[in-house]
């Protein structure tokens, strides 16, 4: 493998080196060749989203595949204009007679490591960035979703050159290989533990990266809440992809004014979407693996159980799980669970979550309901997370004009929308000067301190 990797790493730095992807209207070309991809790929996407991870075909498209084409149009659409030198102003006093810009241009060859629990479009999401930028692309898709990773493999394959986009299927040891390599710029999403390692790894050749990793997502009820849509929500937030979601909520702070409504409430609207038991419904997800699975079942070890519970080591199966009187100490307050479980903690008053949060380490999304704008205003004040929704969860993955992204422990860096171009191009400055005339005060020998105090000054 080490050989191939050279070798292909070698090739694309050819085609690179080329100057064909620096053509603007060669990377919309591939963008509308990475639609018409995935057009004819759409089936066998679903598929194998459906063996992996038991996903319907609306979730599919929902979460994975529409988000795709969606953003691909968009880049197709804009890519022109975000592409265009950007003017910015000069001081004129400074650099007399010159102008200003700023150059968007492609990094060289990137490499993308995605994750397993949305395999297709933390794949192929990064990638149209990467496209838009004009780089040259390693893909290294999960081995976890082995099915969804041979898609990916077959498709780019079939449509695009190996020396403009690889593609390379395996386990840790080609990921390690992957890495020893030089890239110009590295993305990786995954687990905090992984992303120290592509860290390190990339710090040996000063190579940017972007880290989209995750974190234990608090998600406050308050006492003035809209309960019945805080329930709705948060139930389809978090059991979507059966809770396998970087930004879904982690944990629930409900107020203890409201706390017995609201779990009703909850029990209520997890039997509506997906019946009792949940196994039966054809749009209820499954774990990844087999000892992931017996993974979530040792938080419940111990636990009061308010609802759920029910497992299927060999069918990969977790019922939605709610759980009561959790204690912070507690294991499945210790690490980010990614799996249908509801940890639910009860709170008094709106300072000692904020104090709680603030005392943990930076999540990648924040989650408050409250119909109180003041309350609202200090929640995000307040504490600090790589996103945030106001009465409702995960949401704001979906807007394209937003970045999606980390902060401290849940990331670095950011994407989506003319985001992924930025995350994929290197802002160039350019100072353009005129010859005809030339300031000699710059020149030693240096005598007019004064008149360049001055200078400074209004400057």
């Amino acid at each position: 493998m080490t050989q191939n990797i050279q070798l292909n790493r070698h090739s694309q730095q050819k085609f690179f080196d080329s100057f064909k992807t620096r053509d603007v209207d060669f990377r919309i070309e591939q963008l509308k060749q990475l639609k018409s991809a995935v057009s004819a790929y759409e089936e066998k996407i679903y598929q194998a989203l459906w063996k992996d991870l038991h996903k319907s075909q609306f979730e599919a498209f929902v979460t994975e595949v529409g988000i795709v084409q969606k953003e691909i149009a968009l880049h197709i659409r804009k890519l022109k204009r975000w592409s265009r030198p950007e003017r910015v102003s000069t001081n004129q006093l400074i650099h007399f007679w010159s102008t200003s810009r700023i150059r968007r241009e492609p990094y060289g060859l990137a490499l993308i490591i995605a994750p397993w629990n949305y395999p297709f479009l933390l794949t192929v999401g990064p990638l149209i960035g990467a496209i838009s930028a004009g780089n040259c692309t390693a893909l290294k898709p999960s081995e976890f979703a082995p099915h969804t990773a041979e898609v990916i493999s077959t498709m780019m394959n079939e449509f695009f050159p190996a020396s403009y986009i690889s593609v390379y299927q395996g386990g840790v040891e080609v990921g390690s290989e992957l890495l020893t390599e030089k890239w110009d710029y590295i993305f990786f999403t995954g687990s905090k533990q992984v992303g120290r390692i592509v860290m390190e790894a990339a710090s040996r050749n000063l190579t940017p990266v972007t880290l989209e990793l995750g974190g234990k997502n608090p998600c406050i009820v308050d006492e003035d809440a809209n309960l019945k849509r805080a329930a709705a929500r948060i139930a389809w937030g978090k059991l979507v992809n059966a809770g396998q979601t970087c930004i879904a909520p982690d944990y629930l702070f409900v107020h203890k004014q409201v706390k017995s409504e609201f779990l009703k409430l909850l029990e209520k609207y997890i039997r509506k979407y997906y019946g009792d038991p949940a196994k039966e419904s054809i749009d209820y997800g499954r774990i990844i693996s087999a000892s992931k699975t017996e993974r979530l079942g040792d938080f419940l070890k111990g636990m009061t159980t308010y609802y759920g519970g029910d497992m299927n080591f060999s069918e990969r199966y977790l019922s939605p799980t709610i759980l009561t009187d959790v204690n912070p100490d507690d294991p499945v307050m210790k690490e980010e669970i990614f799996g249908p479980i509801f940890p639910v903690l009860e709170f008094e008053s709106l300072p000692e979550v904020i104090a709680f949060v603030n005392a943990r380490e930076k999540p990648l999304g924040l989650y408050y309901f409250s119909k109180d704008r003041q309350k609202q205003d200090r929640v995000l004040a307040q504490t600090s997370s790589g996103g945030a929704s106001i009465n409702d969860v995960i949401v704001q993955f979906a807007s394209e004009s937003m970045p999606f992204g980390g902060v401290g422990s849940s990331g670095m860096g950011s994407y989506h929308g003319k985001f992924s171009f930025d995350t994929f191009s290197h802002r160039r400055s350019v100072l353009k000067k005129v010859n005809w005339i030339d300031i000699p005060l710059r020149y030693p020998p240096y005598r007019k301190l004064g008149l360049v105090r001055w200078l400074f000054d209004i400057w």
